[in-house]
């Protein structure tokens, strides 16, 4: 047999040299695929929490901030709660706002009141929102998903010399001069904390 004839192929072991090469490329491809997707997947749902954060913090602040309260008028209310839930502070927050109008064909007053309230669903803690009309005669308002994946909620109030956790306008007699809502919420393992500052335009009286 000429030497021709002897080179003209591969041996079993270059063959399997060649399979566990073209292994060891495959799984590192492979990994680096599935890493692009795990990190693609994180930031996109982190960038969705802080939307949703940043949208619920608007939605308190501009709530705050039309905060409605009048002493001879029981049903218009400014009330804050310190509580302990879950194992971490979460407090209550129930007052009555100005809203916008759905239409001009809806019978909603535009004066609601609103509750935020922290809740447990699938073994995580959400933040809920109830709204109900103050006229309306409804008499079950179901609370809805604000925000999901929240680790804390604690809301403040400045009385004109300190904060203080708890507030409830029939016995203050008025609206606290500002709000501070603080959220913590958990990315990458670690817990994140972010804070708004309102101010009521009025006081009531």
């Amino acid at each position: 047999m000429s030497d021709t004839s002897r080179n003209s192929g591969f041996t079993l072991l270059e063959v399997l040299i060649a399979v566990v090469l073209l292994g060891i490329l495959s799984a590192a491809l492979y990994g680096s695929y599935f890493g692009v997707l795990r990190a693609r997947d994180s930031a996109s749902t982190g960038m969705e929490s802080r939307r949703e954060l940043g949208a619920t913090l608007d939605l308190i602040r501009r709530e705050v901030s039309s905060a409605q309260f009048n002493r001879t008028d029981k049903r218009l209310r400014f009330v804050v709660e310190d509580r302990d839930s879950f194992g971490t502070q979460s407090s209550t927050l129930e007052l009555t706002t100005l809203v916008p109008t759905a239409g001009q064909n809806r019978k909603e007053s535009g004066i609601v009141t609103v509750a935020y309230r922290m809740a447990e669903k699938n073994k995580t803690r959400i933040l809920t929102r109830q709204e109900r009309d103050l006229f309306s005669e409804e008499e079950t308002v179901l609370a809805y998903p604000q925000m999901e994946q929240i680790s804390a909620f604690l809301v403040e109030c400045y009385d004109g010399a300190k904060w203080v956790k708890s507030w409830d306008s029939a016995i203050n007699g008025t609206l606290p001069k500002r709000v501070r809502v603080t959220v913590q919420i958990a990315e990458e393992g670690k817990t994140v904390e972010f804070s708004m500052l309102s101010a009521p335009r009025v006081s009531g009286s």
